[in-house]
């Protein structure tokens, strides 16, 4: 059975929305799934200073922080981020950053990634943070799962080939775009690609 490691960060909800809507998808595949949260490193001040961003990290406690445990244990890993000016959120960031020695032993050669992303406003910086995902990904020597055209949901959800992505509102936060049929074929094309690699 295929490992899948889903790991977001999310301050306020949206990408934790994601990374639940693609662990359906998974176990719908059939593979095994663990979801697990980039560390917030913010200031308790900056999230006091956003009621949804201290809701949120309240209301997500519980869900297990990501390790290097958790990479070297999966098959396939589906990253799920917002963007910090076009870039990885420091969180997501240091997470990644954090696991040279991993990196240095050979651990992290053929893991079959994705990634997944959101912005506040549509050309927000989706596609780059993706695509600088992608570049540490080629760094480790894994094996990278875009889904491109491969279904129509991808059309419907705002055409992004490299990998789900969501504007969110300015007003309420809410997502603009209907991304949950593309989440979840992301996530099986994901979970369909690493069953070929690591049967």
């Amino acid at each position: 059975m295929v490992k899948v490691a889903v790991v977001y960060y999310s301050s306020t909800g949206t990408n934790y929305q994601l990374a639940k809507w693609a662990e359906e998808a998974i176990k719908d595949a059939g593979a095994e799934v663990k979801v697990v949260r980039a560390e917030e490193t913010a200031p308790e001040a900056a999230i006091a200073s956003n009621p949804g961003w201290k809701q949120h990290l309240e209301e997500t406690k519980d869900v297990p922080v990501a390790t290097s445990e958790d990479i070297e244990w999966a098959d396939a890993i589906l990253f799920s981020t917002p963007t910090r000016f076009g870039t990885l959120p420091s969180q997501m960031k240091q997470f990644i950053d954090m696991q040279g020695g991993l990196w240095a032993t050979g651990k992290t050669v053929n893991k079959v990634v994705s990634a997944m992303s959101s912005a506040s406003n549509s050309h927000g910086g989706q596609e780059a943070t993706i695509l600088n995902l992608y570049t540490a990904m080629m760094h480790w020597g894994a094996i990278i799962v875009p889904p491109g055209y491969s279904d129509d949901s991808i059309f419907a959800s705002g055409g992004n080939p490299y990998g789900t992505s969501v504007t969110q509102s300015q007003e309420d936060g809410s997502m603009v775009e209907d991304v949950q049929a593309a989440v979840k074929h992301q996530a099986k094309r994901l979970v369909e690609v690493a069953s070929k690699i690591h049967s």
